[in-house]
Protein backbone atom coordinates (compact mmCIF):
# COMPACT_ATOMS: atom_id res chain seq x y z
CA UNK A 1 0.00 0.00 0.00
CA UNK A 2 1.10 3.19 -0.95
CA UNK A 3 1.87 5.48 2.63
CA UNK A 4 1.36 8.78 3.13
CA UNK A 5 4.33 11.57 5.11
CA UNK A 6 1.61 14.79 5.72
CA UNK A 7 2.29 18.17 5.82
CA UNK A 8 0.32 21.30 6.83
CA UNK A 9 1.29 24.58 6.21
CA UNK A 10 -0.70 27.82 6.40
CA UNK A 11 -0.46 28.60 2.68
CA UNK A 12 -1.73 27.93 -0.37
CA UNK A 13 0.71 25.35 -2.01
CA UNK A 14 1.86 26.94 -5.18
CA UNK A 15 4.35 23.65 -6.29
CA UNK A 16 5.57 20.64 -4.71
CA UNK A 17 8.32 17.86 -6.19
CA UNK A 18 11.81 17.00 -5.42
CA UNK A 19 15.56 18.14 -5.33
CA UNK A 20 17.35 14.92 -5.64
CA UNK A 21 15.93 13.44 -2.01
CA UNK A 22 14.40 16.35 -0.65
CA UNK A 23 11.29 17.00 -1.49
CA UNK A 24 10.00 20.84 -1.56
CA UNK A 25 6.73 23.03 -1.12
CA UNK A 26 6.33 26.19 -2.35
CA UNK A 27 3.72 28.23 -0.87
CA UNK A 28 1.45 31.44 -1.26
CA UNK A 29 3.15 33.21 1.67
CA UNK A 30 6.61 33.33 -0.07
CA UNK A 31 7.89 30.70 1.45
CA UNK A 32 9.77 27.23 -0.07
CA UNK A 33 9.71 24.30 2.81
CA UNK A 34 12.34 21.67 2.16
CA UNK A 35 12.24 18.17 3.68
CA UNK A 36 14.57 15.73 3.46
CA UNK A 37 17.66 14.15 5.84
CA UNK A 38 17.57 18.70 7.06
CA UNK A 39 14.57 20.24 6.71
CA UNK A 40 14.76 24.12 6.08
CA UNK A 41 12.18 27.29 5.58
CA UNK A 42 13.81 29.52 3.01
CA UNK A 43 11.44 33.31 2.84
CA UNK A 44 11.99 33.10 -0.76
CA UNK A 45 9.70 35.96 -1.15
CA UNK A 46 8.62 39.08 0.60
CA UNK A 47 5.30 38.56 -0.65
CA UNK A 48 3.91 35.82 -2.22
CA UNK A 49 5.39 33.32 -4.80
CA UNK A 50 3.86 33.18 -8.07
CA UNK A 51 5.08 30.39 -9.78
CA UNK A 52 8.30 27.95 -9.06
CA UNK A 53 10.32 25.50 -11.73
CA UNK A 54 12.89 22.81 -11.14
CA UNK A 55 16.28 23.46 -13.06
CA UNK A 56 16.46 20.98 -15.57
CA UNK A 57 19.19 19.38 -13.97
CA UNK A 58 17.00 18.86 -11.27
CA UNK A 59 19.30 20.57 -8.89
CA UNK A 60 17.48 23.85 -8.18
CA UNK A 61 14.17 25.87 -7.46
CA UNK A 62 13.82 28.67 -9.28
CA UNK A 63 10.61 30.97 -8.58
CA UNK A 64 9.54 34.00 -9.09
CA UNK A 65 7.18 36.60 -6.91
CA UNK A 66 4.70 39.56 -6.73
CA UNK A 67 8.13 41.32 -4.95
CA UNK A 68 9.71 41.23 -8.87
CA UNK A 69 12.52 39.31 -8.01
CA UNK A 70 13.35 35.56 -9.87
CA UNK A 71 14.98 33.97 -6.88
CA UNK A 72 17.01 29.93 -6.95
CA UNK A 73 16.88 27.66 -4.09
CA UNK A 74 19.13 24.57 -3.66
CA UNK A 75 18.42 21.33 -1.50
CA UNK A 76 20.77 22.69 1.09
CA UNK A 77 18.48 26.59 1.46
CA UNK A 78 20.82 28.30 -0.06
CA UNK A 79 19.01 30.98 -2.09
CA UNK A 80 20.52 33.22 -4.73
CA UNK A 81 18.11 36.02 -6.29
CA UNK A 82 18.96 35.56 -10.55
CA UNK A 83 17.04 39.16 -11.17
CA UNK A 84 14.62 41.71 -9.81
CA UNK A 85 12.49 43.55 -11.44
CA UNK A 86 11.08 46.05 -9.07
CA UNK A 87 7.39 47.00 -8.52
CA UNK A 88 6.07 44.28 -11.14
CA UNK A 89 4.84 41.07 -10.58
CA UNK A 90 6.99 37.71 -12.21
CA UNK A 91 4.00 35.86 -12.23
CA UNK A 92 5.34 33.38 -15.56
CA UNK A 93 8.26 31.43 -15.24
CA UNK A 94 10.34 28.52 -17.40
CA UNK A 95 13.77 26.86 -16.89
CA UNK A 96 15.23 25.94 -19.80
CA UNK A 97 18.77 24.20 -21.00
CA UNK A 98 22.32 24.85 -19.01
CA UNK A 99 20.81 26.58 -16.36
CA UNK A 100 18.78 29.13 -18.48
CA UNK A 101 15.67 30.89 -16.74
CA UNK A 102 13.04 33.12 -18.59
CA UNK A 103 10.74 35.19 -17.29
CA UNK A 104 7.71 37.55 -17.65
CA UNK A 105 5.40 40.35 -16.42
CA UNK A 106 3.26 41.85 -18.38
CA UNK A 107 3.95 42.32 -22.13
CA UNK A 108 7.57 41.39 -21.58
CA UNK A 109 9.44 38.55 -21.73
CA UNK A 110 13.19 37.89 -20.17
CA UNK A 111 15.92 35.22 -20.32
CA UNK A 112 18.99 35.16 -18.45
CA UNK A 113 21.90 32.64 -19.09
CA UNK A 114 24.42 30.57 -16.63
CA UNK A 115 26.36 33.96 -16.58
CA UNK A 116 23.71 36.31 -15.48
CA UNK A 117 23.23 37.89 -19.55
CA UNK A 118 19.72 39.13 -20.03
CA UNK A 119 17.84 39.20 -23.08
CA UNK A 120 14.58 41.30 -23.44
CA UNK A 121 11.72 40.29 -25.27
CA UNK A 122 8.89 43.16 -25.95
CA UNK A 123 5.44 41.80 -26.90
CA UNK A 124 2.45 43.62 -28.33
CA UNK A 125 0.12 42.18 -25.85
CA UNK A 126 0.07 40.36 -22.57
CA UNK A 127 2.61 37.53 -22.01
CA UNK A 128 0.28 33.91 -21.37
CA UNK A 129 3.27 31.35 -21.03
CA UNK A 130 6.63 30.82 -21.25
CA UNK A 131 8.27 27.41 -22.52
CA UNK A 132 11.84 26.38 -23.61
CA UNK A 133 12.49 23.71 -26.33
CA UNK A 134 13.84 20.29 -25.44
CA UNK A 135 16.76 20.90 -26.86
CA UNK A 136 18.74 24.49 -28.03
CA UNK A 137 17.98 28.13 -26.55
CA UNK A 138 14.69 28.31 -28.36
CA UNK A 139 12.22 29.96 -25.98
CA UNK A 140 8.14 29.77 -26.56
CA UNK A 141 5.96 32.86 -25.64
CA UNK A 142 1.68 32.24 -25.53
CA UNK A 143 -0.04 35.60 -26.45
CA UNK A 144 -3.56 37.07 -27.50
CA UNK A 145 -3.94 35.72 -30.93
CA UNK A 146 -1.34 32.50 -30.72
CA UNK A 147 2.39 32.09 -29.79
CA UNK A 148 5.89 33.23 -30.62
CA UNK A 149 9.13 31.33 -30.91
CA UNK A 150 12.17 33.02 -30.90
CA UNK A 151 16.18 31.90 -31.24
CA UNK A 152 17.71 33.23 -27.86
CA UNK A 153 20.69 33.72 -28.98
CA UNK A 154 20.10 35.12 -32.44
CA UNK A 155 19.03 38.21 -33.55
CA UNK A 156 16.96 35.84 -36.71
CA UNK A 157 12.82 36.90 -37.09
CA UNK A 158 11.04 34.82 -34.85
CA UNK A 159 8.44 32.00 -35.60
CA UNK A 160 4.68 33.33 -35.73
CA UNK A 161 2.41 30.88 -34.81
CA UNK A 162 -1.21 32.77 -35.18
CA UNK A 163 -4.96 31.47 -33.76
CA UNK A 164 -7.67 33.65 -32.31
CA UNK A 165 -8.06 34.29 -28.87
CA UNK A 166 -5.96 34.19 -25.69
CA UNK A 167 -3.27 31.93 -24.92
CA UNK A 168 -2.42 31.19 -21.34
CA UNK A 169 0.24 28.71 -21.43
CA UNK A 170 2.22 26.75 -23.34
CA UNK A 171 4.53 23.59 -23.50
CA UNK A 172 6.76 21.82 -26.35
CA UNK A 173 6.45 18.15 -27.03
CA UNK A 174 9.49 16.31 -25.81
CA UNK A 175 10.79 15.44 -29.46
CA UNK A 176 10.53 19.40 -30.23
CA UNK A 177 7.43 18.73 -33.06
CA UNK A 178 5.05 20.66 -31.99
CA UNK A 179 3.95 23.62 -29.68
CA UNK A 180 0.78 23.31 -27.66
CA UNK A 181 -1.09 26.18 -25.65
CA UNK A 182 -3.94 26.27 -23.34
CA UNK A 183 -6.31 28.21 -23.78
CA UNK A 184 -9.03 30.89 -22.20
CA UNK A 185 -11.97 28.99 -23.58
CA UNK A 186 -12.04 25.80 -22.81
CA UNK A 187 -9.62 23.99 -25.11
CA UNK A 188 -6.45 23.25 -26.48
CA UNK A 189 -4.49 24.64 -29.87
CA UNK A 190 -1.36 22.88 -31.11
CA UNK A 191 0.78 23.64 -33.77
CA UNK A 192 2.67 21.13 -36.18
CA UNK A 193 6.26 22.86 -36.43
CA UNK A 194 7.40 21.10 -39.86
CA UNK A 195 4.11 22.68 -41.90
CA UNK A 196 2.13 25.05 -39.41
CA UNK A 197 -0.66 22.76 -39.09
CA UNK A 198 -3.44 23.60 -36.52
CA UNK A 199 -4.39 21.56 -34.17
CA UNK A 200 -7.79 21.68 -32.23
CA UNK A 201 -8.63 20.64 -29.27
CA UNK A 202 -12.10 20.86 -27.61
CA UNK A 203 -14.86 19.78 -25.21
CA UNK A 204 -13.60 20.44 -22.13
CA UNK A 205 -16.23 21.10 -19.52
CA UNK A 206 -13.74 23.76 -17.78
CA UNK A 207 -10.53 25.62 -18.26
CA UNK A 208 -7.24 23.67 -18.81
CA UNK A 209 -4.44 24.50 -15.72
CA UNK A 210 -2.29 21.69 -16.07
CA UNK A 211 -0.55 19.48 -18.97
CA UNK A 212 2.26 16.74 -18.70
CA UNK A 213 3.72 14.64 -21.47
CA UNK A 214 4.26 11.04 -21.11
CA UNK A 215 7.46 9.80 -21.11
CA UNK A 216 8.61 9.31 -24.73
CA UNK A 217 6.24 11.93 -25.85
CA UNK A 218 3.66 9.74 -27.22
CA UNK A 219 0.44 11.25 -25.04
CA UNK A 220 0.11 15.01 -23.64
CA UNK A 221 -2.21 14.55 -20.40
CA UNK A 222 -3.98 17.51 -19.75
CA UNK A 223 -7.01 18.38 -16.48
CA UNK A 224 -10.43 20.51 -16.84
CA UNK A 225 -12.60 17.57 -17.46
CA UNK A 226 -14.28 14.61 -15.07
CA UNK A 227 -11.19 12.77 -16.30
CA UNK A 228 -7.78 12.94 -16.96
CA UNK A 229 -7.43 13.63 -21.02
CA UNK A 230 -4.80 12.30 -22.80
CA UNK A 231 -4.04 13.31 -26.44
CA UNK A 232 -1.60 10.79 -28.99
CA UNK A 233 0.96 12.53 -30.42
CA UNK A 234 2.69 9.38 -31.49
CA UNK A 235 1.42 9.63 -35.29
CA UNK A 236 2.48 12.08 -37.91
CA UNK A 237 -0.50 14.00 -37.48
CA UNK A 238 -1.00 14.95 -33.91
CA UNK A 239 -3.75 13.87 -32.26
CA UNK A 240 -6.04 14.90 -35.26
CA UNK A 241 -8.52 12.20 -35.76
CA UNK A 242 -7.46 10.14 -33.08
CA UNK A 243 -9.49 9.51 -29.92
CA UNK A 244 -7.85 10.23 -27.19
CA UNK A 245 -7.36 8.67 -23.43
CA UNK A 246 -9.59 8.62 -20.59
CA UNK A 247 -8.40 7.88 -17.24
CA UNK A 248 -9.67 8.35 -13.04
CA UNK A 249 -13.16 9.42 -14.22
CA UNK A 250 -15.05 10.72 -11.80
CA UNK A 251 -17.61 12.67 -13.47
CA UNK A 252 -18.03 16.79 -13.56
CA UNK A 253 -18.62 16.71 -9.83
CA UNK A 254 -15.09 15.95 -9.46
CA UNK A 255 -12.89 17.41 -12.02
CA UNK A 256 -9.53 16.66 -12.33
CA UNK A 257 -7.19 19.19 -11.56
CA UNK A 258 -3.50 18.42 -11.77
CA UNK A 259 -1.87 16.07 -13.65
CA UNK A 260 1.75 14.49 -13.80
CA UNK A 261 3.02 11.57 -16.04
CA UNK A 262 5.20 9.02 -14.65
CA UNK A 263 8.86 9.76 -15.49
CA UNK A 264 9.72 6.23 -16.95
CA UNK A 265 6.49 4.91 -17.09
CA UNK A 266 2.69 4.64 -19.05
CA UNK A 267 1.26 5.69 -15.85
CA UNK A 268 -0.05 8.98 -14.97
CA UNK A 269 -0.90 10.29 -11.36
CA UNK A 270 -4.15 12.71 -11.12
CA UNK A 271 -5.16 15.28 -8.44
CA UNK A 272 -9.26 16.58 -8.50
CA UNK A 273 -10.61 19.61 -7.36
CA UNK A 274 -11.78 17.68 -4.18
CA UNK A 275 -8.49 16.66 -3.13
CA UNK A 276 -8.25 13.75 -4.03
CA UNK A 277 -5.07 11.99 -5.57
CA UNK A 278 -5.29 8.66 -7.91
CA UNK A 279 -2.60 7.08 -10.00
CA UNK A 280 -3.89 5.34 -13.47
CA UNK A 281 -2.27 2.82 -15.85
CA UNK A 282 -2.36 3.59 -19.58
CA UNK A 283 -2.45 0.33 -20.50
CA UNK A 284 -5.91 -1.12 -18.74
CA UNK A 285 -6.72 2.09 -16.98
CA UNK A 286 -6.22 0.14 -13.63
CA UNK A 287 -6.26 2.42 -10.66
CA UNK A 288 -5.15 3.06 -6.82
CA UNK A 289 -6.21 5.69 -4.57
CA UNK A 290 -3.11 7.98 -3.39
CA UNK A 291 -4.68 10.06 -1.17
CA UNK A 292 -8.38 10.49 -0.41
CA UNK A 293 -9.99 13.89 -0.33
CA UNK A 294 -10.09 17.01 1.97
CA UNK A 295 -8.36 20.34 2.25
CA UNK A 296 -9.72 21.67 -1.11
CA UNK A 297 -8.09 20.87 -4.97
CA UNK A 298 -4.88 19.61 -5.90
CA UNK A 299 -3.15 22.55 -6.90
CA UNK A 300 0.64 20.50 -7.65
CA UNK A 301 1.51 17.08 -8.75
CA UNK A 302 5.11 15.82 -9.41
CA UNK A 303 6.81 12.43 -9.53
CA UNK A 304 10.45 11.58 -7.75
CA UNK A 305 13.09 11.17 -10.36
CA UNK A 306 12.86 7.68 -9.56
CA UNK A 307 8.92 7.10 -9.99
CA UNK A 308 8.70 5.90 -6.80
CA UNK A 309 7.44 8.91 -5.02
CA UNK A 310 4.75 11.77 -5.42
CA UNK A 311 4.91 15.25 -4.37
CA UNK A 312 1.29 17.19 -3.78
CA UNK A 313 -0.45 20.24 -2.21
CA UNK A 314 -3.67 21.34 -1.87
CA UNK A 315 -5.27 25.58 -2.12
CA UNK A 316 -6.06 24.79 1.78
CA UNK A 317 -2.41 24.15 2.68
CA UNK A 318 -2.09 20.08 2.78
CA UNK A 319 0.38 18.56 1.51
CA UNK A 320 2.44 15.25 1.71
CA UNK A 321 4.99 13.25 0.32
CA UNK A 322 3.42 9.15 -1.12
CA UNK A 323 5.65 6.41 -1.50
CA UNK A 324 4.85 3.70 -3.43
CA UNK A 325 5.78 -0.27 -2.31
Amino acid sequence: MPTLAPQTFDAFVVSAGFLGDTAFFALGDGTVHLIGAQNHVVQAHKGSVLAACVSRDGRHLVTSGDDGRVMQIGEDGALECLAERPRKWIDILATGPDGAVAFASGRTAWTRDRTGAEKEFPMERAVGGLAFAPKGMRLAVARYGGATLFWVNTAGKPTELSWAGAHNGITWSPDGKYVVTTMQENALHGWRLADGQDMRMTGYPAKIKATSWSTRGRYLATSGAGAAILWPFSGKNGPMGQTPLQLGAMGEDALVSMVACHPDEDALAIGYQDGMVLASRFEDGAERVLRRSGEGPVTTLSWSKDGMKVAFGTEGGAGGVISLP
